[in-house]
């Protein structure tokens, strides 16, 4: 949602739900951790009422553990919490797990994959970024989806969905898929010259075999 107008929200998610968009996704920053903010918090609660399409939210800030209530409260469906951000990812993602929410670990480019067995059996998902996600260009970089094809490698993860998110456009999309890729997050493929249902039939046809 951080990539659409923010004048009229409303009319985005319904745009959205017709275009045939499968989830929501919310980038949620501090100033800290990432050193922008976008949408707060509170955009998640308040839009919640507006569409049934599942809400993932990417906590991208520092010790988020205080928020996770909030956020089940608010209506969240899936979050991911970032690796480098959590002293203790494992009590992080069980929160999550224990709110009722499927819980994801984050990833900046720069992050190699440590093993994620051991945060079985919270870990429901990893978020890869493929874009460093402070600079201004965000440009995409292919090289990081070696990690998807790496990370599903790893034994006993055969239930675990791996996310994409940064810089994916009708052009790249099907970098992704190959990849294996579980959910491309679309930001400015999406919203791109105010054509949601236009771009995002693009970017479904560019995904069909």
């Amino acid at each position: 949602m951080a990539a659409s107008s923010q004048l009229n929200l409303k009319q985005t998610i319904e745009d959205l739900e017709k275009a045939g968009a499968d989830i929501i996704h919310f980038d949620i920053e501090d100033g800290n951790f990432l050193p922008v903010m976008t949408l707060g918090v509170r955009m998640v609660k308040d839009l919640r009422p507006l569409t049934n399409l599942p809400f993932d939210v990417h906590l991208m800030m520092n010790s988020p553990e205080w928020l996770i209530p909030d956020l089940k409260e608010m209506g969240a469906d899936m979050v991911s919490v970032h690796y480098e951000a959590c002293p203790y990812p494992r009590r992080t993602l069980g929160l999550i797990h224990q709110a009722g929410m499927l819980a994801g670990l984050a990833f900046n480019p720069a992050t190699p994959l440590p093993p994620l067995r051991h945060y079985l059996p919270f870990l429901s998902f990893v978020l890869i970024l493929t874009t460093e996600p402070e600079a201004r260009a965000c440009t995409y970089l292919p090289s990081i989806l070696d990690k998807v094809v790496e990370g599903k490698k790893q034994p006993g993860l055969e239930k675990v969905k791996w996310e994409v998110d940064g810089g994916f456009v009708l052009d790249n999309i099907l970098d992704a898929k190959r990849a294996g890729a579980d959910i491309i997050v679309s930001g400015r493929g999406v919203f791109a010259d105010n054509q949601i249902h236009l771009n995002l039939k693009q970017l479904r046809d560019a995904l069909k075999p």
